[in-house]
């Protein structure tokens, strides 16, 4: 027994079909690929998204919308949010670390405060954003505002 007569086992390798060698063959002619058709010519290839002549999905759906390159996306949190966490939780520091871990926000989020509400703690704010009002209201209430 050597390598050179060991062979596959009996009926687990099978000839290809050999198409288009003649009709003798019984797979000349046509080729088994019918007559006429896109599909019957040599180099065909579907098209992605074809849907055998009916309007593709792609083309039924409106066009809608536009996203500026410039835009940034905040997540907004009013002051009144901030007050309740503070009272809760019994804190004087608010930053980006304290709302992930309070679940008012998820770890890549830009913060921007807004002004809604009313503050009566004194807060150090930590954020990446305010607006005027939520600046004015945390600086009247003794607090301090730190832009990210």
């Amino acid at each position: 027994m050597n390598l050179s007569n060991i062979t596959p086992a009996f009926g687990s390798n099978k000839d290809d079909k050999r198409i288009g060698r003649g009709p003798g063959s019984g797979k000349g002619g046509t080729s088994t690929r019918g007559h006429k058709g896109a599909k019957s010519r040599s180099g065909y290839k579907r098209k992605i998204g074809f849907e055998g002549g009916q309007m593709p999905l792609q083309r039924r759906l409106p066009k809608f919308g536009f996203n500026p390159l410039s835009h940034i996306e905040y997540k907004a949190i009013n002051i009144d949010a901030l007050q309740k966490l503070a009272e809760e939780k019994n804190i004087q520091v608010i930053n980006v670390e304290v709302l992930i871990e309070n679940g008012m926000i998820r770890k890549n989020q830009l913060v921007k405060i807004l002004g809604n509400g009313e503050l009566k703690t004194k807060l150090e704010v930590t954020a990446h954003a305010f607006s005027k009002s939520a600046e004015a209201a945390i600086t009247a209430a003794g607090g301090s505002v730190i832009k990210l």
